[in-house]
């Protein structure tokens, strides 16, 4: 079996809104082979970056667009492939959108595998640890304290024993910041866990703080308090705290996570196959995190492609803790790219069990929403 087209497909919604939500358009990798099957992956970053990174033009040994560097290969020899692109774009793609340009391509390459083979992407990578994942409901805050105590309502009565709520309005100031939180707990109630994904608004001395009053309300774990590249103040704010430090969706392959795990001593690694590298690079940094003894989770505010490809991960690893679900009722792109819908029951998700990824483009969609 050879591998004879990659494509990029952007898709959008009519609608944008200015917010933090990336599930408003997608970027979607489809391989082809001469065998007649398909994979399919997703990349979760600027999408018409990585679209250049993938079908772009050959520049030079060290610069090239990525999917003319895997035509003609073998999409069993994941590893081989992984480290050719790594190297032919190494000027552009060791960190940052080159980096998730090839995730979206080895995740489609591990779905070819899995239907190639008639079994599902988990058992591929070694897996069984799990037969189901428990999940949590990632929501954007409220626009007001009180809004967002009525989402918590709302997850909570939907089933979810867990849910997270990130970004805008947190970070305006100390009074809101913790009315936020506060409100939160209150409509979620006092037996589900509570995650604050703060949305890169402090430096380390305010993240402390915040760590501080939070605590009294019981969170599961902070979420991104710092910058990305600020591994000290990381360090600085979890030897401050009791408090879970969760960070990791910034950023892409190992060695970006091994200053997070070991200059900045967080305590739950997050990471989203989308742009870490896909699924061959997931389980090293898994591996990385195990040795450690941290916990490890997804992230995942995109498509179900990406919900599904992190549930066959976290299925293959001793260390998965626990899957982000987007609860987000709003943003609804993600109901129509795919034939099968993810549901979450009783707080968690079924680990897929079809062959490949188990999940499928709906073509109608693709055409509907793709942009030129």
């Amino acid at each position: 079996m050879k591998i004879t087209k990659v494509e990029a497909i952007y898709v959008r919604q009519p609608e944008v809104k200015y917010q933090c939500d990336s599930g408003q358009d997608a970027l979607i990798v489809r391989v082809e082979t001469d065998a007649g099957i398909t994979g399919i992956g997703e990349v979760d970053s600027n999408p018409m970056a990585v679209k250049g990174a993938i079908e772009g033009p050959f520049s030079h040994t060290t610069a090239a667009g990525l999917a003319q560097v895997v035509v003609g290969e073998d999409p069993f020899e994941t590893e081989k492939i992984w480290h050719k692109m790594y190297r032919a774009n190494i000027y552009g793609g060791r960190r940052g959108a080159g980096l998730h340009a090839m995730s979206g391509i080895d995740i489609a390459l591990w779905d070819i595998k899995g239907k190639a083979l008639g079994l599902p992407v988990w058992k591929l990578l070694g897996g069984g640890f799990h037969q189901r994942m428990r999940c949590y409901a990632s929501s954007l805050f409220g626009a007001t304290p009180e809004k967002t105590g009525e989402l918590a309502r709302r997850y909570r009565d939907q089933g979810f024993t867990a849910v997270k709520f990130g970004w805008d309005p947190m970070g305006q100031d100390e009074k809101t910041d913790i009315a936020l939180v506060r409100e939160a707990r209150r409509g979620l109630g006092d037996d589900a866990d509570l995650m604050i994904d703060a949305g890169l608004v402090w430096d380390a001395k305010t993240a402390i703080q915040r760590a501080r009053a939070f605590a009294d309300y019981n969170i599961f774990w902070l979420e991104e308090p710092l910058r990305p590249d600020d591994y000290d103040g990381y360090r600085k704010l979890s030897e401050a705290t009791h408090v879970r430090i969760a960070a990791g969706e910034e950023e892409s392959n190992r060695q970006s996570f091994l200053d997070l795990m070991d200059r900045g001593r967080i305590d739950v690694v997050q990471v989203d196959l989308t742009r870490c590298g896909g699924f061959t690079e997931a389980m090293k940094i898994a591996a990385l995190a195990w040795d450690r003894g941290l916990p490890v989770a997804n992230h995942g505010f995109t498509t179900y492609i990406n919900v599904t490809a992190a549930l066959h991960w976290l299925a293959s690893i001793p260390n998965a803790l626990i899957c982000e679900f987007v609860a987000e009722e709003e943003t609804n792109l993600r109901e129509f790219l795919t034939r099968q819908k993810l549901r979450a029951q009783d707080g968690y998700l079924a680990i897929p069990q079809e062959p490949g990824l188990g999940i499928d483009l709906d073509e109608e969609a693709i055409a509907k929403f793709r942009v030129a």
